[in-house]
């Protein structure tokens, strides 16, 4: 094995024990009801750029979200439609628009907080659904076998950003749907001084009792 090949075995090794990092900012997934309030009868919303996970996209509709206290503009929609809408913003961000927010699991939208979402001309009113999103890893089935954790396990990342720190309590969500990628929101990308191509390592949590 030449030098050149040898170095880039050890590369390729040494990353394997990593994940990449994304920050994630506030963003709204909508069921076809509310697309409907919103912009029009069986409107259909604009995909501008692809995301990381297959199938999910950036829309080019923006909508203002609006709290008890203030109003955040501008918010991203994220297609493609879903069973339920769900608004995803930061704990910051719920301080600004004067609501009490629980940290939820993506889905887990039961006794959340309503929230008004308005478009150009149309607004609705959500009576549930606006949550801050539990800081978690989406995997896939042959990441999950090598990094040695399953669906809906805990454990700690160590996020090596300009301000290097382990995060606790990360969830695991494995499908055959998503692509191997640690989420985590602006609040946290901020204390970890997250910059594009920032990387993670898993650490197992040790059992208890």
């Amino acid at each position: 094995m030449n030098m050149e090949r040898l170095v880039d075995t050890v590369i390729d090794r040494v990353m394997e024990r990593f994940i990449e990092v994304e920050a994630s900012g506030r963003h709204i997934h909508l069921n076809r009801e509310a697309v409907n309030q919103l912009f029009g009868e069986d409107y259909k919303l604009t995909k501008i750029k692809d995301l990381s996970q297959p199938g999910q996209f950036v829309c080019r509709e923006r909508v203002t979200i609006i709290g008890a206290k203030g109003k955040l503009e501008n918010v991203v929609i994220l297609g493609p439609e879903r069973k339920h809408s769900q608004v995803e913003i930061s704990l910051t961000d719920a301080v600004s628009i004067g609501i009490n927010v629980p940290v939820r699991e993506s889905g887990k939208i039961e006794n959340t907080p309503a929230i008004t979402i308005r478009a150009e001309r149309n607004e609705v009113k959500l009576p549930q659904g606006l949550i801050v999103a539990k800081r978690h890893i989406h995997m896939s089935p042959e990441d999950a076998v090598r990094f040695d954790v399953k669906d809906q396990e805990t454990v700690q990342v160590h996020v090596y950003g300009k301000r290097p720190l382990i995060f606790d309590d990360v969830l695991v969500r494995v499908s055959d749907r998503f692509r191997t990628v640690l989420h985590i929101d602006y609040d946290e990308a901020n204390a970890c001084g997250f910059y594009k191509g920032t990387l993670g390592r898993i650490i197992k949590k040790e059992p208890t009792g």
